[in-house]
């Protein structure tokens, strides 16, 4: 008896956490490209943040121990001066993040390659700028892409999901475990499978499309050619080769991400006049 008890509350118990956990959070406001999907966080963006800065110091550290931080000066002023035009337009997602501490930084490196941590910590790899041979308009896209990714705090969402995984996993496992008497890891093991194919693959397709549109209005807003992350995209198509079936990538295919770009370029293109009309004046 008490045994059923036990579980009927801790039933309730878990059944209370998951909604509370589940509560949907806007971390942006949808923009002109209207981004306005719900997110559902189970992580604190403070825990997140500090994790992402001692891993940003942390690899900055093991790069200048290596000489590859920063080499080139000419690079790093080309890059941190196309930071300082997209950072004030992030205002336009989140009137926090400008205020961000920014920090942005180019290693030598032979990958194509950029990212951008949550809460800011940016680094452009040389492979990039290089073997792309990027223009400025083609930069302000990748790294629009990227900041967008902490705008949205998709490391931060994604760092939940599989946190969220790992723990219905983890409980469905012991309670099959505690009312069938079998190994609680097979549970985990089956949820596992089936939540990265199922629930995880997709959501990082979303997040990448979401990135996308708000990467091209950001640099509209900063008085960038969108249409550039066109350009840079098929570039990145003929450097990558082939790529893994559209369903089964955690990105959406070139063809498919060059058609959405076109229909969100032309959409911000106001935005880009008026920021070149701006910058003449």
């Amino acid at each position: 008896m008490h045994r059923r008890i036990y579980l009927r509350w801790l039933s309730v118990l878990l059944a209370v956490l998951a909604v509370a956990a589940c509560a949907p959070t806007r971390t942006t406001s949808g923009g002109a490209v209207g981004v306005e999907r719900e997110q559902t966080m189970l992580l604190s963006a403070g825990e997140v943040n500090s994790q992402a800065e001692k891993a940003y110091k942390e690899t900055l550290r093991e790069a200048q121990g290596k000489n590859l931080l920063n080499r080139n000066a000419e690079q790093v002023a080309r890059v941190r001066a196309i930071a300082q035009r997209l950072i004030p337009a992030t205002g336009a997602f989140r009137s926090d993040a400008p205020g961000w501490r920014w920090e942005v930084n180019v290693l030598s490196s032979k990958d194509v390659n950029a990212w951008c941590m949550p809460g800011g910590k940016i680094a452009v790899y040389t492979g990039l700028i290089e073997q792309l041979k990027a223009s400025d308009d083609e930069l302000a896209a990748v790294m629009g892409h990227e900041i967008a990714h902490a705008l949205r705090e998709h490391g931060r969402e994604k760092a939940g999901q599989s946190a969220g995984v790992g723990l219905a996993a983890a409980i469905g496992g012991a309670l099959i475990g505690s009312y069938y008497g079998i190994d609680p890891g097979l549970g985990q093991k089956a949820l596992g499978t089936v939540g990265d194919l199922a629930f995880m693959r997709p959501n990082s397709r979303g997040m990448e499309t979401e990135a996308d549109r708000i990467g091209v209005e950001l640099a509209a807003r900063a008085g960038y050619d969108p249409r550039a992350a066109i350009t840079l995209w098929e570039k990145m198509g003929r450097v990558s080769g082939g790529q893994p079936p559209q369903w089964l990538s955690t990105h959406p295919s070139h063809e498919s991400r060059i058609s959405d770009l076109r229909i969100y370029a032309d959409r911000v293109e106001p935005l880009y006049a008026a920021a070149r009309k701006a910058r003449r004046e």
